[in-house]
């Protein structure tokens, strides 16, 4: 390029808009231009990064596990690493790619030395590095973003044998200062914790001399050191623990992570909000703990927490709301015998902010308890919801409509009647069934019946037909020169329905092949990961499909949370015109990629051939 036109591209990037011609100048002057074969590592994690890349024709990813970040034509990457003199991240091109090169000790220079420079900077990679914000519970959100369970306060591990007197472990503990013993028995590693000692050395009154294995649980949860902190808070918010165990890559217990080191760390509004749900004494003090989910989403979401992640940690604080709420209303007959189950996107732990209800109540052949009573429980239960703010299913999908609480029994001759009819219906309702997870009650009933579900299809290949034909109801709205096809008429005139065009062929797809593999996990990402380890799915297009799923999840969530704040009605429609030119780009890319995967999926299944 000449240099009029080298000037120009570094002006299209910001902050590059604003500065003056002399920066600008000398910045071209210090410019190379370099050239990457496609899969070509740019920066690998842990190293010391010399340039500041600008993308002029290209895609880079930024890799972990999986693809976090997707750069394309127009950006640069990765500011943070320079200043922090260290990748987190690895870089690499996705596809053949051109770009500027700029030495980093020129960036550096220049960030250091001009205030507008620097100012833009500071603001973009403090979200990265999780320095200073504007506020302290923004700043130590961002910090846990990006934290590590390495980077917390971790106990050094106890490890005692299991035939240890509870008096010995009990002087051990107190030597070491350990808050937490592991127990080495023959059934395994346990733990004891303070709550233990309470609650199985004191209450039953245990003597000084029993083996401190009879206060020891099971099995113990663990977590890797380089795994977030989020994925941590996760965890205990699943299990209701307040200890993970931390383990290296080889799997050896390094240390203990509780919770109060956690709340240290993290001193932020979801651990307000799970104490708040564990402390309400009734359906009242529930429902103002519930309030604040919307909070936190907001929170989370600004500060750049992957959407997924927001979702499964809204979907663990809404199975701790659903479970409570069963405890306060449920009547005791159906303690033990009985399952709350939450059926799509909410099964799933992919619905974020509150919508219909989709809730069934699996009940034991061996309860005994009066219909009246039932009807009674249902129909309270469904109307806290409504009143907490998850409207009622147009559909009928709830407790409180008798074809969704019924017997074991019962609910296998409905299996049996929606796998011999095939209609769309039964489609429907065996596809959010599959997707059910247990919120409250007794899980082993789901568990029982999912399985019932998987045994009774076998290798029925004109079910699995049947049941992905619905990935065709919905064309990828791409025309033929990769413009978006839009709403033409009505209240969404010029928007894109986000979830017809990409977001159900992914979920529904991918449901497909993880019903035919037999695979029980809920969760879209997970089935994804799944399905590639058995083949069934490549590395790369797994890694586009999650890629994509989560920006289409994305794109939502941004605008629903703009409607909310004008007050107007969430939907899962987008406006194009109201993103950037490199959001309008990954748009595209990731509707390409919906595309291939239908294609896929046509022929996997010969849809083709249906009528």
């Amino acid at each position: 390029m000449e240099l009029l036109e080298q000037r120009t591209f570094i002006r299209g990037i910001p902050p590059f808009d604003r500065v003056d011609n002399k920066i600008i100048d000398k910045i071209v002057e210090n410019l190379d231009i370099a050239y990457f074969k496609a899969e070509e590592v740019l920066l690998q994690k842990g190293a010391m990064p010399e340039f500041l890349y600008f993308i002029i024709k290209g895609v880079v990813q930024e890799r972990e596990e999986e693809v976090l970040s997707t750069y394309t034509s127009g950006e640069l990457f990765d500011p943070a690493s320079l200043v922090e003199k260290y990748a987190r991240h690895t870089f690499v091109t996705a596809e053949e790619t051109i770009c500027y090169v700029l030495p980093g000790t020129l960036f550096l220079e220049l960030f250091h030395e001009e205030r507008y420079f620097e100012q833009y900077f500071f603001q973009s990679i403090s979200q990265k590095l999780s320095s200073a914000y504007n506020s302290e519970q923004n700043a130590v959100l961002a910090d846990f973003m990006m934290a590590r369970v390495e980077d917390a306060y971790l106990q050094k591990p106890l490890i005692v044998d299991g035939k240890t007197a509870i008096y010995e472990a009990v002087k051990m503990q107190q030597e070491k200062k350990a808050n937490v013993l592991l127990v080495k028995s023959d059934a395994g590693l346990g733990i004891v914790t303070d709550s233990d000692f309470r609650e199985k050395f004191i209450l039953e009154k245990r003597s000084f001399d029993d083996p401190v294995s009879v206060l020891m649980h099971m099995p113990l949860i663990a977590i890797s050191k380089s795994a977030f902190l989020f994925n941590a808070q996760i965890l205990m918010t699943q299990h209701h623990i307040k200890h993970l165990v931390v383990e290296d890559e080889k799997g050896e217990i390094v240390g203990i992570l509780d919770q109060l080191s956690l709340a240290s760390f993290f001193a932020s509004h979801t651990y307000a909000i799970a104490n708040a749900i564990e402390r309400a004494e009734d359906p009242e003090a529930l429902k103002e703990a519930s309030q604040d989910l919307i909070k936190i989403t907001k929170a989370l979401f600004a500060k750049g927490v992957k959407v997924r992640y927001i979702a499964r940690l809204i979907s663990r604080l809404n199975a701790k709301i659903f479970e409570k709420l069963f405890n306060f209303l449920a009547p005791e007959v159906l303690i033990g015998k009985a399952c709350v189950v939450v059926m799509g996107s909410e099964g799933r732990e992919e619905q974020i902010l509150k919508t219909d209800q989709d809730n069934a109540l699996i009940i034991s052949d061996a309860c005994e308890i009066r219909e009246a009573e039932l009807e009674d429980f249902c129909r309270k239960y469904t109307r806290s919801l409504i009143d907490f703010g998850y409207p009622e299913c147009p559909g009928g999908i709830m407790l409180s409509n008798p074809q969704w609480r019924m017997r074991e029994s019962a609910f296998k001759e409905r299996i049996e009647l929606w796998l011999e009819r095939k209609s769309s219906d039964d489609m429907m309702h065996t596809a959010i069934f599959y997707d059910a997870m247990c919120v409250a009650g007794n899980a082993e009933l789901l568990d029982g019946l999912r399985s019932y579900l998987l045994c009774t299809l076998g290798d029925d290949t004109a079910f699995y037909a049947r049941f992905a034909k619905p990935i065709e109801s919905f064309e990828v709205p791409l025309g033929i020169f990769s413009d978006f096809v839009l709403e033409k008429r009505g209240e969404h005139k010029n928007e894109l329905d986000i979830k017809k065009g990409g977001i159900f062929t992914i979920v529904h797809g991918v449901r497909s092949l993880a019903i035919e593999k037999g695979i029980t996990e809920t969760n879209s990402v997970v089935r994804l990961k799944l399905l590639n380890d058995m083949g069934v799915l490549d590395k790369q297009l797994t890694a586009d499909l999650i890629e994509s799923f989560t920006y289409f999840l994305t794109l939502r969530l941004q605008a629903n949370l703009e409607r909310m704040e004008t007050g107007a009605q969430v939907s899962n429609y987008i406006d194009p015109k109201r993103l950037s030119r490199i959001e309008k780009d990954l748009l595209k890319d990731a509707l390409k990629t919906v595309d291939k995967f239908k294609k896929f999926l046509v022929y996997h299944y010969k849809l083709n051939l249906l009528g």
